[in-house]
């Protein structure tokens, strides 16, 4: 049985004709860019999240660096950035001249580690960074409490936690902006690179607005220093029919995670995911940790079946953060994370006999072991 890690073929099948439609009528009006489908739907995303603005741009990364920047973050700043993530988080921070501070992160929910925040504060710090990762919302609670108590800007990162919650809120209402991406295999993910900043604050979103757009808001006439990342209509026309079907994706996604769980539970040489009494997961990503991960990978591979490693090396060992000051073993929970992580097959179309047999396989895997 042949299953891969993610069928981008399933997804779109089920909307099928309406994809084909939105692209001819975006085609046929000829307004390729800033036109009335961008506008609509980050009317349209904002209210999803619970928040008041939304502003379309070119990628998740963007929408990360031009939050910062709304916000003055920059040169002589530090950022609070968890140990381990996908290395954009850290990439934003770096783009607008300030400073990433690793705070190593919460081993059961792999988020930012409230616990481990105040060590790093100095009085340069300006802003936190949690990464909502593989769909669940990190301790916003705490970290906001830290935040207020230290006059901190909170920036959601939120890229794969589309419609995840937290005390009931969604991701995108609970810092002070987010950053989301809409890369194709997202929850909810555009047939090209995509993202948004989404927030409650006017000042950010219109200073995003000019930034995204060579900082103008009139045309020829250019207040600050800006650049061109835009969401184009045509991504904006087809995230619009994706979005009302983004919950529904998220609860099949729910649903194949229980079945992942229930099914591995009797296996002690794997650790399964936490989810929080007070928090919603989307399962962006289904990860396991097992400290035979790579020959559990091959094993995989040879039976026909996708997985993969999110994320292999931590930011800190990245060539571009080698003058960081972070050696190898001074983040040890981020380098046992990216050890042993790995990530199975998951889509909301996925039948439940694939996930079955993932299982199967992964109990014959250890039974030999």
């Amino acid at each position: 049985m042949m299953i891969p890690f993610f069928d981008f073929s399933e997804v779109h099948r089920e909307l099928g004709s309406r994809l084909t439609a939105t692209f001819e009528s975006v085609m046929s009006r000829g307004h390729l860019i800033m036109g009335q489908e961008l506008e609509v739907f980050e009317d349209e995303f904002a209210k999803y999240c619970g928040a008041k603005y939304c502003v379309g741009v070119g990628n998740g990364l963007d929408a990360l660096a031009l939050a910062l920047k709304a916000r003055g973050i920059g040169s002589g700043d530090e950022v609070l950035v968890p140990s381990q993530t996908f290395i954009a988080t850290w990439l934003a921070v770096s783009m607008v001249g300030a400073t990433p501070i690793p705070v190593e992160i919460d081993p059961a929910t792999y988020s930012i580690d409230p616990e481990k925040i105040a060590e790093k504060l100095s009085s340069r710090t300006a802003a936190i960074i949690p990464v909502h990762l593989y769909g669940l919302p990190a301790n916003m609670g705490a970290i906001r409490q830290l935040a207020d108590t230290n006059g901190l800007f909170v920036l959601e990162d939120a890229a794969q936690s589309h419609g995840a919650m937290f005390e009931n809120k969604r991701c995108g209402s609970l810092g002070d902006a987010a950053a989301f991406s809409f890369y194709p295999t997202k929850n909810l993910g555009a047939m090209g690179d995509g993202g948004a900043v989404v927030t409650d604050d006017k000042s950010i979103a219109e200073k995003v607005r000019m930034l995204r757009n060579y900082g103008s808001r009139v045309k020829y006439v250019h207040e600050v220093v800006g650049g061109n990342t835009r969401l184009d209509e045509l991504q904006a026309a087809l995230l619009r029919q994706k979005l009302p079907l983004l919950d529904g994706w998220n609860a099949k996604r729910g649903a194949i995670a229980k079945r992942y769980s229930e099914g591995l539970a009797t296996l002690d040489e794997i650790v399964l995911p936490t989810v929080p009494a007070d928090r919603t997961h989307v399962f962006h990503l289904y990860v396991i940790r097992s400290k035979k991960r790579d020959a559990l990978a091959r094993s995989l591979q040879e039976q026909g079946i996708g997985s993969a490693v999110h994320y292999p090396i931590p930011p800190h060992l990245h060539g571009a953060f080698s003058d960081s000051g972070f050696a190898k073993g001074s983040l040890p929970i981020a380098e046992t994370v990216a050890l042993e992580s790995l990530s199975l097959p998951m889509w909301p179309q996925m039948p439940l006999e694939f996930v079955d047999a993932v299982v199967d396989h992964i109990k014959q895997f250890y039974a030999k072991a």
